[in-house]
């Protein structure tokens, strides 16, 4: 799999996983370029639009427009790898020295990337963004509290730091994050497990341009599960405490329930407290070999080298295609 060891090939990369966008990507295109010519990087960047098997027509456009603009770079997936699966093939085909990774849906201000590099330029890994209004949903703000509070205990993530998917880092760390091959990446926890000097800036969040964002409730389990079982083992101690606790008190209870009938021989059997703790320790068992076989899949998937991602075309020369 090839790495950006090579020296950069332009200062800023732009890297845009594209999903049901055809009718915004005219639109984002314009303003990217608009804040590049106003940054001094009109002819020092390119904008790496990832198309990751959308349905409609965005990878005719993505074809279209970088037909007629040398710093746009079209990739196309052969199916649907997932949001992160296709950040990490634009990140395999990136150049430049630093990496900002955006949404296609105009919710994250173009204007914000030069903020972003100068956060690098200053010393920074990483530099995410922290959404000042965020115009998302109830339960996807709930979601991501719960989400940011397992990240700080699974991860090791610092309190306060918020995993926005807009976000800048530097190319020796995109180096490091690609390293990883296999088939359930989550970002976030490779860049930290590489490095934790990280900054934040303030952004506002504007209004999806078009259409409805595409993570609904069960691509965001996944992605949690993706963070909860690739990148930590704690549930799997948390499944083992969770046997001993059940386990001593089970104890106590047997205890319990021989001292009651010692000492007031003539109270009936419990049928239901009987129910009640054999349904409790077999919903305890089945979640935790659940755990168990989470981990196992997983493994058995990455053993058989279940791809990463599977480059189908792109915009430039075939020869320069990665398969992972």
């Amino acid at each position: 799999m090839p790495k950006p060891t090579n020296p950069p090939t332009c200062k800023l990369s732009i890297i845009v996983p594209v999903y049901r966008s055809e009718a915004i990507l005219p639109k984002l295109v314009e303003l990217i370029h608009d804040e590049m010519e106003k940054e001094g990087l009109a002819h020092d960047f390119e904008l790496m639009l990832v198309n990751d098997c959308s349905p409609d027509n965005s990878w005719q456009v993505i074809r279209s427009l970088a037909a007629t603009r040398p710093w746009i770079k079209g990739v196309s997936l052969r199916r649907n790898f997932g949001q992160h699966n296709a950040i990490m093939a634009g990140l395999n085909h990136a150049g430049g020295e630093f990496i900002v990774l955006m949404d296609d849906d105009l919710q994250h201000p173009p204007h914000a990337i030069g903020d972003l590099m100068r956060a690098l330029q200053e010393g920074y890994d990483v530099c995410y963004t922290r959404y000042l209004n965020r115009q998302h949903a109830a339960w996807k703000k709930l979601g991501s509290q719960f989400n940011d509070w397992v990240a700080t205990h699974l991860l090791g993530k610092p309190k306060g730091l918020y995993l926005s998917s807009f976000k800048g880092l530097r190319r020796e760390i995109a180096t490091e994050v690609i390293r990883y091959d296999g088939p359930y990446a989550y970002l976030d926890g490779l860049i930290l497990d590489v490095t934790r000097a990280i900054t934040t800036i303030d952004i506002e969040h504007g209004a999806r341009h078009e259409g409805e964002g595409n993570y609904n409730l069960s691509r965001s389990i996944g992605l949690w599960m993706k963070m909860a079982t690739s990148f930590s083992v704690l549930p799997l101690r948390l499944a083992t405490y969770a046997g001993f606790a059940i386990a001593a008190l089970s104890l106590v209870m047997i205890l319990f329930v021989v001292a009651q009938k010692l000492l007031h021989p003539e109270l009936p059997a419990g049928w239901a407290s009987l129910i009640a703790t054999v349904l409790f320790i077999g919903g305890i068992q089945t979640l935790c070999i659940g755990m168990v076989g989470e981990y196992l899949g997983r493994t058995y998937l990455k053993l058989n080298h279940k791809p990463q991602f599977v480059v189908g075309s792109t915009t430039w020369s075939r020869e320069n295609d990665v398969q992972t």
